[in-house]
């Protein structure tokens, strides 16, 4: 018994810091807070910055290789992207990846990931964190404010409802 909690422990505390790790942005009604600005490079080389998707509902989701969860929400993101994109979605990955970039590239390309992705900077998770574990995914509406902070695995139909709510509004 002693060895069934040392194992179920870690998978208890995960979920407890998953469950207790989503926030819905809100202060009096639905006034909102703007999302911080930022402006990153993508593995592309191209620069993405929040500023150019005025009008799209975006989702930072902040992941790593490694990350068995973040792993397994990748085809949900590419499915929903490959949607969505023409109608107002922006995915943007934010890798915390410690490997290098090119090293990330080649993952995004066996993955076949559709959207960019940047690798994470101090300034990005400060301005969007705490990210005490991960996946994270912020969602921005259109009007650049701050609507949710997902804690952990998303996945394409919760994805596709937070898109379909918030493009409506």
């Amino acid at each position: 018994m002693k060895k069934l909690a040392v194992i179920l422990l870690p998978f208890a505390l995960a979920l407890f810091v998953c469950a207790k790790g989503d926030e819905t942005y809100s202060q009096e009604g639905n006034d909102y807070p703007q999302a911080p600005e930022f402006s990153l490079e993508d593995l592309e080389g191209n620069e993405i910055a929040l500023s150019d998707y005025s009008g799209k509902v975006v989702f930072l989701n902040f992941w790593a290789t490694w990350c068995g969860p973040c792993r397994h929400e990748i085809p949900g993101f590419i499915a929903a992207y490959k949607k969505y994109k023409d109608k107002g979605m922006k995915i943007i990955g934010i890798s915390l990846d410690t490997i290098s970039s090119e090293s990330v590239l080649k993952f995004t390309k066996k993955y076949e990931m559709n959207y960019p992705v940047a690798m994470g900077t101090k300034e990005i998770v400060e301005d969007y964190g705490p990210i005490p574990a991960i996946p994270v995914t912020v969602i921005i509406d259109k009007n650049g404010k701050l609507r949710q902070r997902k804690v952990g695995y998303l996945d394409e139909k919760s994805l596709e409802g937070w898109f379909l709510k918030l493009i409506e509004e």
